[in-house]
């Protein structure tokens, strides 16, 4: 029988029609790849602006009046006296460490002990709920964390210590942790599920516990990725601002303890750059804050994906 195409005035499928099929195919394609390449490379685009720009602003404040030893030696901040600005970022280094450290305590055994229970304990429904309470955890605004601290966090302090304030080092680090938790277990769980199954049976077959599993072969084996985790949430505190300003209480120290008021590097820059004056001394300092920061964070992300890779070869 001939189909429909072979009767007499009936359409035909002829050469044209196949080509106008094949053409129509290879834009799409070469539009998707155009997009893709797109996607893919305006991530850096983007970066190397954000850098240009901000050292654009800043270098003439490097290049004519940065003294160096003032800048990272000197707690002094003062970038708005009129007879004697000091432009010390000592002190704020400093907070910004002491607040993602403690953060980093509280938050990398809490991260890591998550991620082991979800990859390797939890079954069936319960892995799923707990893994999407995490990820609810990690997208709550930072300034609703800010807000915890701040009339939560504060007074509690202050009751349980016995202390005149509470938006200090503690209370600014437990909250950093609390935000940093959720994104170190995501992580950490993915590099444990990277693990291959075989080295879990492997061990098994030659009589080991869960518990040994676990902690002999699951974990040095997920080792980079568990590092990648941690400088990763090292990267999220540091780089965090609405939170710290407000639980941290954003007092120029240099701590002694965890009872201290500090104030963090992000949290200057936020505070004080909607009332300088465009283009003087102390507008530019806020910049060479943003380009100190920039590095240490690229520092860091750039460890964490060495890490990372190294994870990607051994599997």
């Amino acid at each position: 029988m001939r189909n429909g195409g072979d009767k007499p005035g009936g359409p035909k499928a002829g050469p044209g029609a196949n080509w106008d099929r094949l053409g129509a195919s290879w834009f799409i394609d070469k539009g998707v790849q155009v997009l893709v390449f797109v996607g893919g490379t305006s991530a850096i685009i983007f970066v190397v602006g954000i850098f240009v720009f901000i050292t654009r602003e800043g270098w003439p404040f490097i290049r004519d009046t940065l003294d160096f030893a003032e800048f990272f030696g000197s707690p002094r901040w003062n970038p708005t006296s009129d007879h004697n600005p000091t432009y010390g970022a000592l002190a704020l280094i400093v907070g910004t460490a002491s607040v993602t450290g403690l953060a980093m305590l509280i938050a990398i055994p809490f991260s890591l002990g998550a991620a082991i229970y979800i990859a390797e304990f939890a079954q069936g429904r319960t892995r799923e709920v707990l893994k999407v309470l995490v990820e609810m955890l990690a997208a709550i605004p930072s300034v609703v964390w800010g807000f915890i601290g701040l009339t939560v966090m504060n007074p509690l302090i202050i009751d349980m210590f016995n202390v005149p304030v509470g938006l200090t080092v503690l209370n600014s680090g437990l909250i950093l942790g609390l935000m940093a938790a959720p994104i170190m277990t995501t992580i950490a769980e993915d590099a444990l599920k990277a693990v291959p199954d075989g080295y879990r049976e492997a061990a098994e077959a030659m009589g080991a516990t869960k518990l040994q599993v676990v902690f002999k072969v699951v974990l040095p084996a997920a080792k980079n990725g568990l590092v990648a985790a941690v400088l990763l949430g090292v990267g999220r505190g540091f780089g965090e601002t609405m939170a710290v300003l407000m639980a941290s209480g954003h007092s120029v120290n240099l701590p002694t303890s965890v009872f201290d008021s500090v104030r963090a590097l992000t949290a200057t820059i936020a505070a004080e750059l909607g009332e300088t004056a465009h283009g003087s001394d102390h507008y530019r300092v806020l910049f060479t804050l943003g380009i100190f920061l920039f590095i240490v964070t690229f520092i860091i992300n750039l460890l964490a994906d060495i890490f990372v890779r190294g994870v990607r070869k051994k599997g």
